[in-house]
């Protein structure tokens, strides 16, 4: 059975987390193949609220074998403290796996993050300090540590060190902070050892056996389309490969595996931190949207800023990541607009562009055009099927589907676990 990849399509903070609840009960393996505990999936079970950090969205179903691949970078405080806090709700974290393979974020790294990001001041990135950059960055610079350095002492140690030598001196030369000990850090790390042991595994042994069995194994992306550190907006992005290409590489899978590719957007658009966003609403209609769909990070906290639905970026993500299907969450937090924009293009210069610009200064500037469409004001939160919804919202998802270059197969109608409607079978093909 073919690999499933369900990736973001805006900036993140789509509602990929009940996305893949939504499809778990069909599968045997959750991947998660990029990012850290930079990005967070809300999950809601009944009237249980799972927010979710480095754990796979997957943990949460029973018989599903949750996995942390390759393409990770892993804080194994903050790893712990999340199986910890399920294991207290009484879910089962036995089945995760952990890839021997995944570098580790260390003390230095979220250092490094910090201050790096305050030097910056007004042209900082907007990272969440929690040392993912610094992490993805010593492991391009062949200087990382992995999670299987924790099961040799001896080399631990050569490899914190050798790391520390250049950031001790930028530490103290340009940024007047103490040098931080490379004892101190191994011995924070091999605290983890014994406990993270049983986890870890060859992960793209097993899951290659696990496809090659038959098993539906999903792959799930951190981050979002536009925050991929090749095809984002750069320099605001992330420091993974967030988009669909990533989750070979991040888990050891050849591409000629992955046959579905499920894109998830919201009804509106959402980014956090810095970077340029053609449709961010300053006016009620962003608070609005910020208020009603309670955007604000799992990770962090932060409020997102908000804005109206782009459809070139829907192409985009749909050309770069080869989406065969969308889902579209939040629909319920239009409710009771009277009308409802959509940037269908752009204006740069003076021109129309269809397609989201190459140059990062054209979309600096874009401006989006927009096409109205009528809202609704019935209560949408117990449809179930797309002929329970209002005219009205049926015409603003079919018009959306028209222009953002796949099929819309599932419809979020609010937070809880079942208010989704299912449109098309997205494992059928």
């Amino acid at each position: 059975m073919p690999a499933v990849v369900i990736i973001g399509a805006q900036w993140g903070d789509e509602g990929k987390g009940k996305a893949t609840d939504l499809l778990a009960e069909h599968i045997d393996y959750v991947v998660k193949f990029n990012g850290g505990n930079n990005a967070g999936h809300t999950v809601v079970i009944g009237n249980e609220k799972y927010a979710l950090h480095l754990l796979p969205s997957g943990i949460l179903t029973p018989g599903v074998t949750p996995v942390i691949s390759n393409g990770t970078v892993i804080d194994l405080g903050v790893l712990f403290e999340e199986i910890d806090a399920l294991n207290a709700r009484g879910i089962d974290t036995s089945r995760l796996r952990v890839s021997a393979n995944a570098h580790v974020i260390t003390p230095y790294h979220v250092t490094v993050d910090k201050v790096t990001e305050r030097f910056l001041g007004k042209r900082a990135i907007g990272t969440t300090g929690r040392g993912i950059g610094p992490t993805y960055a010593d492991k391009i610079n062949r200087v990382g540590i992995r999670v299987q350095d924790l099961f040799d002492p001896s080399i631990l140690q050569q490899k914190v060190e050798a790391a520390l030598v250049q950031k001790n001196s930028m530490l103290s030369k340009v940024y007047n902070r103490a040098a931080i000990k490379a004892d101190l850090v191994v011995a924070e790390l091999l605290s983890y050892a014994d406990r993270v042991r049983p986890m870890v595994a060859d992960t793209a042994l097993e899951l290659h056996q696990a496809i090659q069995a038959g098993k539906l194994v999903l792959f799930e992306g951190g981050q979002a389309t536009m925050l991929d550190v090749d095809h984002g907006t750069y320099p605001f992005v992330t420091s993974s490969n967030s988009t669909a290409g990533g989750a070979s590489t991040g888990s050891g899978i050849g591409p000629a595996e992955f046959k579905t590719v499920i894109g998830i957007v919201k009804a509106y658009t959402t980014r956090v931190g810095a970077g340029p966003f053609p449709t961010e609403l300053f006016d009620e209609n962003g608070e609005f949207l910020r208020a009603t769909g309670h955007e604000f990070g799992t990770t962090t906290g932060r409020p997102r800023r908000c804005g109206w639905y782009d459809a070139p970026i829907a192409r985009y993500s749909a050309r770069i990541n080869g989406v065969t299907d969308f889902v579209l969450t939040k629909l319920d937090v239009l409710t009771g607009l009277p009308e409802i924009p959509v940037c269908v293009a752009y204006e740069v210069d003076g021109k129309r562009i269809d397609e989201m610009p190459v140059n990062q200064t054209d979309f600096h500037h874009a401006k989006p055009i927009y096409q109205n469409f009528a809202g609704w004001t019935e209560d949408i939160s117990k449809a179930r099927t797309f002929a329970d919804l209002p005219k009205n919202a049926q015409d603003y998802i079919v018009a959306l589907e028209a222009m953002s270059g796949a099929r819309i197969s599932a419809i979020g109608v609010g937070p809880a676990r079942d208010a989704i409607i299912v449109r098309h079978d997205m494992l059928a093909g």
